[in-house]
């Protein structure tokens, strides 16, 4: 939707300012903090937190907690997209200001990717032995893609997105991509993989599955990628993903079928997997139709490796809002 004429004046008065203009070519490749952003321009933290009020006031940049850190991303506006693509393909920068920004965010986008190496290096052995006793990842990413079908994908939500693996794999194809997990640790891994990848779409923030920090009825499309059996209440996850979609939208769940490996309990599995009838169940509870269900046993065919299951299901284009059914009732019906 194109920007009204007093719109695009409070907009060309928020951007007249060098600082600022530097803010938001920086914050149009990806999310930052204060922090970042001070080292990046060389300037103080009031100075640079002063400016960013300013911008968050004028709606052209979104702000959002992270434990003791605020991240700050470009707005979702297109006219803003726009006018700040034009900008950057059409400034002459003969005293270097941009190219030294550039550079800068370069070292702040390595020390990320160097966090995270260290944490998976710290963690490598025991996400390996795990990985090893289910259906590999190339697998299930393939036949996901395929469950969706091809085209865009619209606004995607990724819930426990965790390192941000299917934001990679997804946002390529989407208007705007959000991964929303609990750990910070993880986070730190998603922004660096991301920042690899130039997904400048793509966004992650810290949050609750259960209170999804985002409007109701603003997504296109959620991905619950194995993360229901880590809850104690998936089922409550599920309506709560349910309310965040679109009329038309769709929700995507992968999890593992029922299984009897006791020693993912210490790794904090709460489920010991989910049968396809449990999960309709779910969904018939947030008031959503299972339009899809796939099966993905393990290649080797042993008993003691898991199956994955895949489902796809749709919230009713008339809908307003989901049409929730006490969960009991759902899964006798």
């Amino acid at each position: 939707m194109a920007a009204t004429f007093a719109r695009t004046v409070d907009i060309l008065k928020a951007v007249a300012e060098p600082t600022r203009l530097r803010l938001l070519l920086l914050l149009a490749r990806q999310e930052l903090t204060v922090s970042d952003l001070t080292t990046i321009l060389r300037q103080s933290q009031p100075r640079v937190s002063r400016h960013l009020k300013l911008l968050t006031e004028a709606g052209l940049v979104h702000r959002h907690q992270e434990g003791a850190f605020a991240f700050f991303r470009l707005g979702d506006e297109a006219s803003v997209h726009d006018l700040l693509a034009t900008l950057g393909r059409g400034l002459d920068d003969p005293e270097g200001l941009l190219a030294g920004d550039t550079e800068r965010l370069g070292a702040v986008r390595q020390r990320r990717a160097e966090r995270a190496a260290v944490y998976f290096a710290q963690n490598a052995a025991e996400w390996d032995r795990m990985r090893s006793f289910s259906v590999p990842d190339a697998v299930v990413e393939r036949e996901l893609a395929d469950l969706l079908g091809e085209g865009p994908l619209g606004s995607v939500l990724d819930v426990g997105t965790g390192t941000g693996r299917l934001l990679e794999l997804l946002a390529p194809r989407a208007d705007r991509a959000v991964g929303i997990d609990a750990s910070r640790e993880m986070l730190q891994i998603a922004r660096a993989k991301l920042d690899a990848a130039g997904l400048a779409q793509a966004s992650v923030r810290q949050g609750d599955a259960y209170r999804l920090p985002v409007p109701r009825a603003s997504f296109d499309l959620v991905t619950i990628h194995q993360v229901l059996h880590y809850l104690d209440d998936p089922a409550a996850a599920v309506r709560e993903a349910a309310g965040v979609l679109k009329p038309g939208g769709r929700l995507a769940i992968v999890d593992f079928a029922p299984h009897e490996q006791e020693f993912l309990r210490d790794h904090a599995h709460q489920r010991l997997g989910f049968s396809a009838e449990t999960l309709a169940g779910f969904l018939r509870a947030a008031g959503l139709r299972q339009t899809r269900l796939r099966e993905l046993p393990p290649a080797n065919g042993r008993a003691d490796h898991l199956t994955v299951l895949l489902v796809l299901a749709e919230r009713d284009v008339a809908m307003s809002q989901p049409n929730l059914v006490p969960l009991a009732a759902a899964q006798e019906l």
